[in-house]
This record gives structure tokens, sequence and C-alpha cells, in this order.
């Protein structure tokens, strides 16, 4: 039995459905394109993407592919695979500014291996943070962290430039980095990711983007490149390998060769399925602008949220996030509860929290399927 129903956690049936659990779809049995089946044989139109870890739809061919070639080839070995130093290079051409990356397998994993690179570059321990980062000790409130630190995190509000200029001045010369996910809710302002770039610079402190959920989604380079303000280290995850574990950092040359002067290491790290298939997912979002398509897709769903939104002013949804990532935001976690289960009983999975993902295999007509079912269950809230 699994302590929790399930080892990732967001995927606990009351996390998406809330406490009403009946008829609920708990376990997947397969999944394509942008629909899933669920154990007991229905099949749903899925907006949760396995939680934005697919851009090109789930079983894209190209990806298959060259995961069963790897898989033939042996999995993994006692020597670095050809892989890891074929795709470092295709990455290092797809973001020109990054000289040199480290693989890993899970973005948790990865923010903290970028934590730790700037400790060390840095000589200082005081990190600053904004959004989600996983659940390592580093940066959590949970349960089981050591006050002593918890004490050397802190947290800035997204986009207040002003409040992150105060903060950072006030850490000083004890401030190691600042690591922001660079879209929360919505975009970044210019000028917040500005004050950013600017004071980190003259604390001499380094930015890092964590860019687990934007990279490969709203551009390859993801918030770095649409918004141009370039981090010191990039972190970069989830739809990067369309499903398969991975997850890098990267940056200049003067930077990740801290990296050398610790331990960061990890036995699965370098197992080249993972690289093969996400040499294939760069490949493919290349061939078929997958930015551009998730962001015309995106678009026609966040603006058909935002007209439901006004259409129920008395349910106080509102619709939040960019095209790429979007949800509605409930009023009430009891409102919440009852549009994701309404939604899950029309075949539809859509996240009741941030985010939904649209993927290259999302079309209009599943676009506006999902804005049917949508308006149909906020009806009924």
């Amino acid at each position: 039995m699994i302590v929790g129903f399930t080892s990732t956690g967001s995927k606990r049936p009351e996390v998406l459905f809330g406490p009403q659990l009946d008829g609920m779809p708990r376990r997947l049995r397969r999944a394509a394109g942008c629909t899933v089946q669920a154990t007991d044989g229905r099949s749903y139109l899925d907006f949760i993407m396995a939680l934005g870890a697919v851009a090109l739809g789930y079983g894209h061919s190209d990806v298959v592919q060259a995961a069963a070639d790897a898989i033939e080839r042996g999995i993994i070995g006692s020597l670095s695979p050809d892989d890891e130093a074929a795709f470092a290079d295709e990455l290092v051409a797809a973001i020109p500014w990054l000289d040199q990356v480290l693989f890993h397998k899970t973005g948790a994993e990865a923010v903290a291996a970028a934590v730790r690179i700037a400790r060390v570059a840095t000589g200082r321990n005081r990190v600053i943070g904004c959004g989600y980062h996983g659940w390592l000790d580093w940066c959590s409130e949970s349960a089981g962290v050591p006050p002593a630190t918890r004490d050397l995190y802190a947290a800035i509000p997204f986009n207040d430039a002003e409040r992150a200029r105060t903060l950072l001045r006030a850490a000083g010369d004890t401030l190691a980095c600042v690591v922001i996910e660079p879209v929360i809710d919505e975009a970044p302002t210019r000028e917040w990711l500005d004050v950013l770039r600017e004071e980190t610079t003259r604390a001499g402190a380094i930015l890092i983007f964590d860019e687990i959920k934007t990279a490969f989604r709203i551009a390859i380079g993801g918030a770095a490149e649409r918004w141009g303000v370039t981090p010191d280290i990039i972190v970069l995850g989830k739809a990067m390998a369309s499903g398969f574990p991975l997850a890098a950092i990267g940056g200049p040359r003067e930077v990740m060769h801290h990296a050398t002067s610790t331990w960061i290491s990890s036995t699965m790290a370098t197992e080249y399925v993972s690289l093969a298939a996400a040499r294939a997912t760069l490949r493919a979002m290349q061939t078929h602008g997958v930015p551009r398509h998730l962001e015309v897709t995106g678009t026609r769903l966040l603006a058909g949220l935002q007209r439901l939104a006004g259409r129920y002013p008395g349910l106080g949804v509102t619709a939040a996030g960019i095209p790429q990532m979007c949800y509605l935001r409930h009023a009430s976690e009891p409102t919440s509860s009852r549009f994701a289960t309404e939604c899950a009983r029309r075949g539809l999975l859509f996240k009741r929290t941030a985010y939904n993902f649209v993927s290259l295999a999302h079309d209009d007509a599943a676009i506006d399927r999902a804005l049917e079912t949508l308006d149909e269950v906020l009806a009924t809230c």
C-alpha cells in the first residue's frame, strides 16, 4: 500500500478533486495525445497534462521511438552515454547564452543543485526566492525542516519591484542567490525582472530562473528568452523530455564550473532513455514550432476562461495565468471541489488550481469542447 495513495502528492485524489471522491478517476491505465484513460475504462480530455510534464502530447511517436531505441541500447551503463554530451550541445545551441549544463532527474533536485552552485560561487548562505521550488529542505516550510535551515531562506512577492529592491539590499553581502519562478499566475513585469537582475549584480549574488514549468513552453529558453532578461543560472525540466524524468541546470562557464568544487551527483542522472527522449523532444519542438502553437491554442483557452468568468460573476471565479498555463481561480474550496468533480463527471480533467496546460495535441476542437463543458459546469455551481 502506498503512503498517501500516491507518491506524487499533487496527484492525490483529494488534491485534484477535493473531499467528494465518489465516481472520480483515481488511477491511470494509458494516455495518448491529450486523452487519458482511467482504470475504469473511461476516457477523459486532459488539460492537467501530467502536471505540465508533457507539451507534445502523450506518447508522441518520435519520442517513443527514441526512448525505445535507447532501451534496446541498454538503458544505462558504467560510462557517460553519447546522448548526454549530444543533448548538452543541442541545448547550448538552442539557448545561446548557456555554455555548460548539468543533468538531474527532477526539478526539485535541479533547483537545489543550482542553489548549491550559487553558494559555492559566492561563499554565502542566504537565499531569497519567489514561487514553488520543490519539497527539499532549503526552501520548504513543511514539518521536519530544521529551523536553522529554514532561517537561511526568505520569500519576496511576485512582480513587486520596489519590495524586491528593498529586501535584496537589506540582505547585502550575505546573499548567495535569488531564485524565482518567472511566471506566477501572470506574466512578469520587465521592471521586476530588471530590478532582480540589477540588484543581484550589485550584491555579487547569483540570479536563478526556475523555469521547470516555463522552459520549452513559452519558448525553448523560457522566460529568459521571452522577456530578454538573462539570469546566471536557468533550471529546466518537465516538458523538456516529454514526461521522461530529466531536469537540467545551465549557465555561463564562469558560474557553472563551480559545480566541480562541490559534490553533485546521481547514479541515474545519465541513464540515456530520458536523454534520448529529450533530444527527440527538442527536435519536435523546433520542427513543429511548438511554443508558438501553445501560445495560439492557449490564447483561445484563456480568452474562453475570461469570458466564462465574466458570465458567472456571482461565483467569484477569475481567469489566471498566461496562455500556455492557465486556470480558473475559485473563491472557495467547496466551489473549486465541485467544479473539478463536475468536470470529471463530464469527461474533462481540468485542474482547479494552478495550472492547466495546452499541448501540441490540443487543437481548436479540444479547446472548444473543454470550454463548452466548463460553461455547463459553472452553470451548476
